[in-house]
């Protein structure tokens, strides 16, 4: 490219958020060249203290982000977020409205008194009988039906990631991107509510749409009707799993010839693709014992090779050995605040044939407070006086 691709140059985002769908919806506003101002309480964002599964939560969705320090129980932390929003072009929050209003940010007085803000506020649902309740990625995909379609019968379960709340973020900044673009004909901002559970809806969409066109409930996906010969997981000679699709008749060809299974091509029972996928009971043991004979390495590369859809099994680790990941610019490289650093996948898009790898490192706590407010016209004891104290944790 012959230069930085930063759309969004010259934009302000306040965020006030944490966990993980405000923090990512600010991460990718971020990405595309935006100032992104991270507001926290005085002890910091309770997302920095998470260990286990948590840990990655705030150096992921935080990454180049600036934090400001403001304790928002005092009357000069709430004037300091004012004079901030002032400056602002997106405010991005994922809090109830009634802690909104008792921290200064009451959204119908913030619309009021910015006109040009845009309003971006990440939500557990979006307005109607549901709208009060607490939502977390589990309950909404327990609610929607996305769990019941990922586990087994009787057995319902989460996808393995927290793909609502960050699908949740990309919708929040998608709708800002929207926004903005309107502002630049109107002068005027906009409210946007992002609702979790809407977008765990849109996930399962597709199955809503089979009840409603064939009027029976499609079954688990573990359990689904299959719409392909071959689409499966096979153990190989090595003690390996590898998925296996052969979903064109070209395909079945192509897979019966490499595993030497001649007498499935010439078997008069499957000549057409609805007659090889009506016998999977009997034909995928077949293929399953084949498989079982040969080592993974080779077989995938003869997979590669004839164009049938395969992949090893992976856990999220191999993904830095993997030679496509580890291509320049498929991961960024991020500085926590003691030194450590991590790499991260970068946006899952190239602009003239570039991915964004800027990732940005992790801010301190309150790392640009003082830069912050200073040029917001606040003196050193304004500043101490917004900023608070750590408050001391209960025993």
């Amino acid at each position: 490219m012959d230069r930085q691709f930063k759309p969004l140059a010259g934009i302000r985002v306040v965020e006030m958020s944490h966990m993980i769908m405000g923090p990512s919806c600010g991460m990718f506003l971020g990405f595309l060249g935006a100032e992104v101002i991270k507001v926290e309480p005085p002890e910091g964002d309770k997302t920095r203290k998470l260990s286990g599964m948590g840990r990655p939560m705030f150096p992921l969705f935080n990454r180049g982000k600036k934090s400001v320090q403001l304790d928002l129980e005092t009357e000069c932390g709430r004037e300091a977020l004012h004079k901030l929003l002032g400056t602002a072009d997106v405010f991005v929050e994922n809090f109830r409205d009634a802690s909104l209003s008792r921290m200064g940010a009451d959204l119908e007085r913030l619309r009021i008194d910015y006109p040009g803000l845009i309003l971006a506020s990440h939500k557990g649902f979006l307005q109607g009988p549901y709208q009060e309740r607490t939502a977390l990625d589990e309950v909404v995909q327990m609610m929607t039906g996305l769990a019941y379609m990922t586990g087994p019968s009787g057995r319902p379960l989460r996808v393995g990631s927290s793909a609502n709340d960050i699908m949740g973020g990309l919708f929040g900044a998608f709708s800002v991107l929207a926004a903005l673009l309107e502002r630049q004909e109107t002068g005027k901002g906009r409210n946007i509510r992002i609702g979790l559970f809407e977008n765990c809806l849109l996930l399962v969409a597709q199955h809503m749409v089979q009840f409603e066109l064939e009027g029976r409930n499609p079954p688990p996906m573990p359990e689904r009707d299959f719409s392909w010969p071959v689409y499966d997981i096979f153990n190989t000679a090595d003690r390996r799993q590898i998925f296996v699709g052969a979903v064109t008749e070209g395909q079945w060809a192509a897979m019966c010839k490499l595993l030497e299974l001649d007498a499935l091509l010439s078997d008069p029972r499957l000549l057409t693709r609805m007659d090889q996928i009506e016998a999977r009971d009997w034909t995928v043991p077949i293929i399953e014992k084949a498989i079982a004979g040969r080592e993974a390495d080779g077989l995938l590369k003869a997979f590669e090779a004839l164009g049938i859809p395969y992949s090893p099994i992976s856990k999220p680790s191999d993904m830095y050995s993997d030679p496509h990941v580890m291509r320049p610019g498929g991961l960024a490289t991020s500085r926590m605040p003691d030194g450590a650093t991590f790499r991260a996948p970068s946006l899952p898009f190239e602009i003239d044939g570039v991915m964004l790898a800027g990732g940005g490192d992790l801010p301190a706590v309150g790392e640009d407070t003082d830069a912050v407010l200073s040029e917001l016209g606040l003196d050193q004891r304004e500043i101490a006086a917004a900023r608070g104290a750590p408050k001391a944790e209960a025993a």
